[in-house]
């Protein structure tokens, strides 16, 4: 039985220093084609150094008290990079260009064929991650809007048909997770943020395709980047009432570091919330109470019971020490409010 107030990551922890060079991260726009460079360890011992490493996020969240637990994207070097080059269609010896959305040009697939996925991707991930806890388990996968954006079309006529065949293999993706015994899967789709306007037109689409037929709690993250690299955020979303017409359970979305005017969740009436309340941009450590404060701005306008509580994005860019401090006060927080409920 979930409590009130569930406690989960977005998606990613921090990355041991002695597995990823995080210096080296950091420097960078997150890589859309393979890094390996990143990697400290030898490719004969990676898989081994990265279950051991994912045995260790999986420890903290438990130690941090958090209700559902990730994988924390430790096998990842970016959270759609990982699965985006995993698919046909894509020339990885001759990556393409596109702009992030900071507007800087980043070396991206460059799509030749037709996007298809070969076999599963990330279901060992999960099986694994299901071996080594007794909670529920949340996994997560790039959204096919946002693949689209970070891909070079050299091969279809339009991104809308690009972005159609990325929801196709997105969709068999959630099915195999499902099927493994995932109990919550979320799309990540940053993208419908920062490109609003391609997002109404076949973002909301690619996305109803992706989740076409899937039984299973289902999530869309949507924000305004990583706090790390993109250091301005609006104080309002440009995407977000739109999800109220899509068959997604769940919509993630930042508040913190924004200080989001919470009344527009108003705007999403049947959506379970997911709600952002750690700001990512410092490393100073909020106070349980900062983290009930936070929660208790979104009550006026969503039902208690229609709240999740997580940090506003990844914490992947954080140091390890920082990372845990506010997972552990997220959930600290978390219980205060849920205390205050009963």
């Amino acid at each position: 039985m979930m409590p009130l107030l569930p406690t989960s990551l977005v998606g990613s922890y921090a990355q041991p220093d002695w597995l990823l060079d995080r210096s080296k991260l950091a420097k960078r726009f997150p890589p859309r084609v393979r890094a390996n460079e990143l990697w400290r360890v030898d490719p004969q011992w990676l898989q081994e150094a990265q279950d051991d490493a994912t045995r260790l996020a999986i420890l903290d969240q438990e130690l941090a008290g958090l209700d559902i637990v990730t994988d924390g994207e430790i096998r990842r070097e970016s959270y759609s990079n990982r699965f985006a080059t995993e698919l046909d269609g894509v020339d990885l010896d001759n990556p393409g260009t596109a702009l992030d959305r900071s507007g800087h040009p980043n070396p991206v697939p460059r799509v030749t064929g037709k996007i298809r996925r070969r076999n599963s991707v990330e279901v060992r991930d999960l099986q694994f991650l299901k071996a080594n806890t007794k909670k529920p388990v949340k996994m997560t996968v790039p959204g096919p809007f946002t693949m689209s954006q970070q891909a070079q079309n050299d091969f279809y006529k339009s991104e809308e048909e690009m972005a159609l065949d990325y929801a196709a293999a997105v969709n068999a993706e959630i099915k195999d997770l499902f099927a493994a015994g995932a109990d919550v899967v979320q799309i990540d789709e940053p993208y419908m943020q920062a490109r609003p306007e391609k997002a109404r037109l076949y973002g909301a689409k690619a996305l109803e395709r992706a989740l076409e037929g899937v039984k299973g709690t289902t999530a869309v993250h949507i924000c305004f980047g990583y706090a790390a690299i993109i250091h301005e955020r609006p104080n309002g979303y440009s995407f977000l009432p739109e999800f109220a017409n899509t068959s997604v359970k769940q919509v993630s979305i930042e508040t913190a570091q924004s200080k989001l005017d919470t009344s527009i969740l108003k705007s999403l009436p049947d959506k379970t919330i997911i709600l952002g309340v750690l700001d990512l941009s410092t490393h100073e450590v909020e106070t349980p109470q900062m983290v009930a404060e936070r929660i208790e701005r979104a009550l006026p306008y969503v039902d208690v019971k229609r709240l999740v509580i997580a940090p506003d994005c990844g914490l992947k860019y954080l140091p390890r020490e920082v990372a845990f401090g506010k997972m552990k006060a997220m959930a600290d927080g978390a219980r205060i409010v849920r205390e205050k409920q009963a």
